[in-house]
């Protein structure tokens, strides 16, 4: 049964790109760049893939990581403050939407970067947010918000945090407009 249901939250971010096929993806926390080369690698021919990362340390391993993978024309890698560059999304670099959204950066901006996202129109109907780590460290207020919002459709999958047992999971949200 665990096994399962690890699977299944494994594969949720992959069958997700898979079957969106997305032209446009955002991703909130690039860290080492491990997710960024997952999802890159399973975009379609002209797709783009916009990672923003705070720390610029991790943004130099993680753009080393990117290139050593082959997808340095796939992603567009920005340092900086998510609450900075998302108004600046759509002038800086000419997009209307995102088809899909990773939230893997701090617990507590997903709910002001959602909402950030919506007030600069960077969510069309049917755009998809992944949230990981929903339940640890937790991102409640996000969970409560998309959750009760009637603009969202929402899914839980259960997982474990690596090598232990304490609870975790990702939160798949399609914005309905």
């Amino acid at each position: 049964m665990l096994l399962k249901m690890l699977k299944g939250y494994l594969s949720c971010p992959n069958l997700t790109v898979v079957s969106v096929n997305p032209g446009a993806v955002l991703e909130l926390g690039t860290y080492c760049g491990y997710s960024t080369v997952r999802i890159a690698s399973l975009l379609p021919p002209n797709a783009k893939l916009i990672t923003l990362e705070f720390n610029p340390d991790f943004a130099a391993i993680a753009r080393q990581v990117i290139a050593w993978a082959g997808l340095e024309e796939k992603v567009q890698l920005v340092v900086g403050a998510s609450g900075d560059w998302i108004p600046k999304m759509k002038e800086h670099f000419g997009l209307n939407t995102f088809d899909l959204v990773f939230l893997d950066h701090w617990k507590d901006r997903y709910l002001p970067d959602t909402k950030l996202m919506e007030e600069c129109g960077l969510l069309g109907k049917g755009s998809i947010l992944l949230a990981d780590n929903v339940i640890c460290p937790g991102a409640p207020d996000y969970l409560e918000y998309v959750r009760s919002s009637p603009q969202y459709e929402s899914q839980y999958f259960k997982s474990h945090l690596e090598y232990t047992k304490v609870e975790d999971g990702l939160e798949k949200s399609v914005f309905l407009g």
